[in-house]
């Protein structure tokens, strides 16, 4: 299981509001599709590229202080494989995740499965969903090809991440999503949307521990609240109208300290 949050960013044009839900609801469906024990919240900027570059720059500087960690980067070869009908009536979906990052690449299979319902679920400001992941070796992705499974698409995540230690085992991701014109050419990948970033939060739980993990990725997203607006997939509340001078601020610190 484990907390997620997530938050989508602009960086050149205009799409208008529709454009922006429509993008956000397509980057959320492709990218965060998975088993997880999550919460899902959406984040839109609207701004120019060069101001985009200062808010991704400001959020770097704001989670190096609140981390207290150095950055990773991240290359992540994602490609998402649904049954064939060999495998019974019942669809099924995983996801393998190869980590081009690493001198040897590893491979990391990731289940996917459905979102916790009930009173419980509504009461609580988060989307709350179960994962499933397992390391395997390289031929992993002839094995699912043998047994029956075909590739759905392939996207490739480029960015970078901080994981650190904050009343959970957080991790905050930023990277953007891109796709090959050639099966599995990672080194020809393209946007798949221009110009938007995906921020992520993630956070692993337990059953009787998520509350506290929830609090605690919940917490820490109010340190990001001047940058980042967020709320549940459907129920965006627009744009945070203190990114810019938040971002200038940061920027013209030169940094922050460790809190």
């Amino acid at each position: 299981m484990e907390c997620v949050v997530q938050g989508i960013i602009e960086t050149q044009g205009y799409l208008g509001w529709e454009g922006w839900r429509s993008l956000g609801a397509q980057l959320i469906q492709r990218i965060g599709d998975a088993e997880e024990h999550s919460i899902h919240l959406l984040s839109v900027f609207d701004s120019s590229k060069a101001i985009f570059r200062n808010h991704v720059e400001a959020l770097e500087v704001l989670l190096q202080g609140l981390s207290g960690v150095p950055k990773e980067r991240v290359r992540v070869h994602e490609l998402c494989l649904k049954s064939g009908p060999n495998l019974g009536v019942v669809p099924s979906e995983v996801r393998l995740l190869c980590d081009l990052a690493q001198p040897t690449p590893s491979w990391t299979i990731r289940h996917v499965g459905g979102a916790m319902r009930g009173a419980g679920a509504e009461q609580i400001s988060v989307l709350v969903r179960t994962v499933v992941e397992s390391k395997a070796s390289k031929n992993v992705l002839h094995y699912f090809y043998t047994i029956g499974y075909k590739l759905d698409h392939e996207l490739l995540k480029i960015g970078f991440a901080f994981r650190f230690q904050r009343g959970a085992q957080i991790t905050v991701t930023v990277t953007s999503a891109n796709k090959m014109a050639k099966l599995h050419a990672t080194d020809e990948a393209v946007p798949v949307t221009p110009g938007i970033q995906l921020v992520e939060i993630t956070a692993p739980a337990a059953a009787d521990n998520y509350n506290d993990v929830v609090s605690a990725v919940t917490a820490f997203c109010e340190y990001l609240a001047p940058l980042l607006h967020l709320s549940k997939p459907g129920n965006s509340t627009g744009i945070v109208p203190t990114a810019g001078a938040a971002a200038a601020s940061l920027m013209s610190s030169g940094g922050v300290k460790t809190l």
